[in-house]
């Protein structure tokens, strides 16, 4: 028998799992903490604050696939709209930092049930389960999570409304 192209799935227990995950984030957090913020500041990429409530940059990886996103959570649905609808307005300068076209996506449902607001960019085909994938992950997050630092540095002032 031949396998071409096939990936072994290995079945890991919750515990093992969660361990994974935390070794990976670990690992890219240490990889990417030299690099400074666009305004020259020590940040803590992995968990990026925005400085606006309900406006997250979330990177996410899973055994499948791997995305980063901004994501608007407000509970209003309403402000939600308005929030995405200020994004939009910025949609050529966030384009123009992230050299590449996102996915925009008003009102759907998150990951805890809720109705969120994303723009984000979707990688398929790896596993954070993989320790072999974990280079294409890190080269996957590392450029956006910047790039969205950069446009962020100069789009913040126009979303301090919504705080």
């Amino acid at each position: 028998m031949i396998f071409v192209g096939l990936k072994l799935q290995v079945l890991y227990s919750k515990d093992q799992a969660s361990q994974l995950r935390q070794t990976f984030w670990t690992t890219f957090g240490q990889y990417i903490a030299p690099q400074p913020s666009a305004e020259g500041l020590k940040i803590n990429w992995v968990n990026y604050k925005t400085g606006i409530k309900h406006v997250f940059f979330k990177m996410q990886a899973d055994g499948r696939s791997a995305d980063i996103a901004i994501e608007i959570a407000h509970p209003d649905t309403g402000m939600q709209e308005l929030v995405f609808e200020q994004f939009k307005a910025y949609r050529k300068l966030l384009e123009l930092q992230l050299g590449e076209a996102w996915s925009w996506e008003l009102h759907v449902t998150g990951e805890n049930g809720k109705t969120v607001s994303r723009i984000c960019q979707k990688i398929e085909g790896v596993s954070i389960f993989r320790k072999e994938d974990w280079p294409a992950l890190i080269s996957f997050f590392k450029p956006r999570i910047i790039a969205l630092d950069e446009f962020w540095s100069d789009a913040k002032y126009g979303f301090e409304l919504f705080n």
